[in-house]
């Protein structure tokens, strides 16, 4: 069951840049606002129309670990314009703290979904980042979804791109050549939310946004995990048969702590709220 959050209007100030006026939920530190996909789809159209840059990431278990262990990446999700809940496991969470989020938005879902409605406006997307030509394959499955859909321009940089100035300096040309109104990248956490902040000026986009495995998804490279797996919270066994080289050392040794870091608060918030 969806439980829909007060109706908000998101406003604009700051010489029109779009201000969010959802409320946020705190888990572990990390702040998440707790809206659901429609909502997110209409934060998005508010956003573009300012033409004024406004950074979007989703929060999983591995990014709010990261978070808590790397200041950098905790001050740049605080300055995002949007956060998104994304995993199973961090609904429990917010429930287990007694702030609920009304649904699951992930980058997943959300950038096929975004893309149906970007096809009916008119928006005009960039992917970038994934393995070589990912982003490409991406882009061929959406136009196949989306006849109409605008994808302006893909590219998949070379391994350790954000070291070389030259590089970065040519990627942002590129984007800006083509002037987006939605940026999506694909270089992972939490090199998406650092670059992204790093350029969010020069790339003159008014949405960019992290996505993490999505284009993987949409390109074929990797499958989601079945919908009742999703469910029960489980869709990290299926991404870490497929990728256990990359993946074993964040699900089994750098996410378990979240769960003990996440009964201490939920201890900590039923003394304070009895006490």
């Amino acid at each position: 069951m969806v439980i829909e959050p007060p109706e908000v209007t998101p406003t604009t100030n700051h010489g029109g840049r779009w201000t969010s006026r959802f409320y946020r939920v705190d888990i572990l530190g990390v702040q998440i606002d707790a809206v659901t996909m429609t909502q997110a789809m209409d934060a998005f159209a508010h956003m573009i129309r300012t033409r004024h840059p406004h950074l979007v990431f989703n929060v999983n278990v591995d990014i709010c670990m990261q978070a808590r262990l790397d200041s950098e990446l905790a001050s740049i999700l605080r300055s995002a314009d949007l956060i998104l809940v994304d995993g199973t496991p961090m609904m429990w969470a917010a429930r287990l703290l007694g702030t609920p989020l009304p649904e699951r938005v992930s980058g997943s879902d959300f950038l096929p979904k975004f893309c149906r409605v970007a096809a009916r406006s008119g928006y005009r997307i960039f992917l970038l980042g994934a393995g070589p030509g990912v982003a490409e394959r991406a882009k061929r499955a959406l136009e196949g979804l989306y006849p109409d859909l605008n994808i302006v321009g893909t590219y998949s940089p070379p391994y350790g791109f954000e070291r070389d100035e030259g590089v970065n300096a040519q990627i942002v040309e590129q984007v800006r050549r083509v002037a987006p109104d939605v940026l999506f990248t694909a270089f992972g956490a939490p090199k998406d939310q650092k670059w992204l902040y790093r350029f969010r000026s020069t790339l003159d986009v008014p949405i960019s946004m992290g996505v993490g495995s999505s284009l993987d998804y949409l390109a074929g490279r990797l499958k989601r995990a079945p919908r009742w797996m999703q469910v029960l919270g489980l869709e990290w066994t299926y991404r870490l048969a497929q990728e256990p080289r990359r993946l074993w050392r964040r699900y089994l040794i750098n996410d378990p702590p979240f769960f003990y870091h996440l009964a201490r608060e939920v201890v900590r918030r039923r003394a304070t709220t009895h006490g």
